[in-house]
């Protein structure tokens, strides 16, 4: 059981239940007295203000639901078309939020979050303090409480005994709290998924501008890597083919005349020649990993952990051999990570974890480094999210300061059957 996990749950929870409670359940008071107010003319100016707090809360929880318990809740807002300016642009604003199923899925969530968010907050909180509460009954908190008859639990607190009895029922609800509070903050963050996430119209669009994204960065990706092949080629095989072309020449023009130096320069061509297939052994070895084609994504992965200069553990739990564009994708975005940890996070240790469940490639890298990683700030997870975006995938982050950090990728695929194996080896071979 790890304490640490359980501890950090229970803070959270306790956060996610003031939220639930005072934030949802103002926001929804506010929004259902705007949108009455709509009919005298008010709430066309106050709805747009209070819908744009409700959805900046709807975010942050979206947010924390990926970065606390490993569940993406994509943004379901569609963007907001040109409007005029002035009193007419506001009541064009109000009429564009009213209609956009998005809002009223999140007024339908602030009904349900201060109930069942916040009993689930409460409940991944309470398990911890009411058993530490026990430790204090029996440190002799008990003594001024035994005259109005305090229970702890089903436990009558009215002695020293009983109070003892009260610690050790205390120390149940600490272990429970570090075995479920987890969990629940899990259940929490898929409730929330629930009521959050976009409905399937919405979810289609996302997918379809996501796409229509991941096409694009994958056609500039795929232009600078043929721009890279061409410049790796040009400047090294290349190279040294062309003078083991002139090299050759120079030698049957001096195989009669000075047959020493011939020889010479033959030695040379050679050695030219091995180097010239070391780059492009490398080159190839770039573009896909021979141990990746010839063993699989697990083995790939194995390989990658046995390279990084900082110690990593690897647990695969995976079924077969997935198709070719996944694992490629999957094991790239695996080594940027693990490179990315030892350029940046000063981390001490590694774990990869990579399952397939459900139709989905699920790897998890964890590292105990300094933490404090951002999408958006260049470390090279933005280049991963758009290399899954291509194939449907995700990617969370969970990076508080002073770590740890988890990167989390999935990818939607299906391991391959017997056929499909028989009929990629052929092509490869």
């Amino acid at each position: 059981m790890n304490i640490q996990a359980g501890l950090v749950a229970a803070a959270r929870g306790l956060g996610l239940a003031l939220l639930s409670m005072v934030v949802s359940l103002v926001l929804f008071c506010l929004s259902v007295v705007s949108i009455a107010l709509v009919i005298v003319g008010i709430g066309a100016l106050t709805t747009p203000l209070v819908t744009d707090a409700a959805r900046a809360h709807a975010t942050l929880r979206r947010r924390l639901a990926a970065e606390w318990a490993g569940v993406p809740i994509p943004v379901p807002y569609r963007p907001l078309p040109a409007l005029d300016t002035g009193l007419v642009g506001r009541i064009q604003r109000c009429r564009w939020l009213l209609k956009d199923p998005a809002t009223w899925r999140d007024l339908l969530w602030m009904i349900v979050d201060p109930v069942a968010g916040f009993l689930l907050g409460i409940l991944a909180a309470g398990l911890f303090v009411y058993g530490a509460w026990g430790f204090v009954l029996a440190a002799g908190v008990w003594r001024p409480m035994r005259d109005v008859g305090y229970w702890y639990a089903f436990i009558p607190v009215d002695s020293q005994l009983t109070a003892l009895l009260a610690a050790a029922l205390g120390v149940g609800f600490l272990a429970a709290g570090v075995r479920f509070d987890p969990a629940i903050i899990r259940t929490h963050a898929r409730l929330t998924h629930a009521f959050l996430a976009p409905h399937h119209e919405r979810a289609l669009e996302l997918r379809v501008e996501r796409l229509e994204e991941s096409r694009a960065d994958a056609v500039d990706v795929s232009a600078a890597e043929l721009r890279r092949i061409e410049r790796d080629l040009h400047d090294g095989a290349q190279a040294r083919l062309v003078a083991m072309g002139m090299s050759l020449g120079t030698i049957e023009h001096l195989l009669r005349s000075d047959p020493e130096k011939a020889a010479a320069l033959l030695a040379e061509a050679r050695k030219s020649s091995a180097e010239a297939l070391d780059e492009l052994r490398r080159l190839v070895r770039g573009i896909h990993p021979p141990v990746l084609a010839e063993r699989g994504l697990g083995d790939a992965v194995r390989a990658l952990a046995l390279r990084s200069p900082v110690r990593t553990e690897v647990a695969i739990e995976t079924t077969g051999r997935m198709a070719a564009p996944v694992e490629a994708a999957a094991y790239f975005a695996v080594s940027e990570m693990l490179t990315n940890v030892a350029k940046h996070a000063d981390a001490q240790r590694i774990w990869v974890d990579m399952r397939h469940q459900d139709g989905m490639l699920r790897i998890t890298v964890t590292d105990d480094g300094r933490g404090g990683a951002d999408v958006s700030r260049g470390t090279g997870l933005a280049g991963i999210e758009r290399r899954l975006g291509t194939f449907d995938g995700v990617l969370a982050l969970s990076s508080p300061p002073g770590g740890p950090t988890t990167v989390t990728i999935e990818l939607p695929c299906e391991p391959l059957t017997p056929q499909d194996l028989a009929v990629r080896e052929a092509r490869q071979s």
